[in-house]
């Protein structure tokens, strides 16, 4: 019971992390919820091995490094789909 209550708590971290991101980015960005939890988990664990590694062990990533995080990879996303900043790109579920 134990590790489901985790895994729904790290989603759950996830997707608000994940749409704070969403929001920082002006634009629309057409990612799934599943995606949007992604980039969320994946900002958390970059910012908590950043900031692990610059204070020697002594502290963990928050909140706002998480989000900082996040908000560079969905800009790297948003840039691999040929867009910009305010631009999202092209949508990779548009068939040409």
């Amino acid at each position: 019971m134990d590790v489901i209550l985790y895994i729904v708590l790290l989603a759950v971290e996830g997707l608000v992390v994940g749409a704070f991101a969403r929001l920082a980015l002006p634009g629309p960005d057409p990612l799934t919820i599943p995606q949007t939890i992604g980039v969320g988990l994946a900002g958390s664990f970059i910012a908590g091995l950043v900031v692990y590694a610059i204070s020697d062990g002594r502290a963990s990533g928050g909140f706002l490094a998480s989000l900082v995080f996040s908000v560079l990879i969905l800009y790297v996303i948003r840039r691999r789909r040929g867009g910009g900043l305010t631009n999202p790109g092209r949508d990779p579920r548009d068939r040409p």
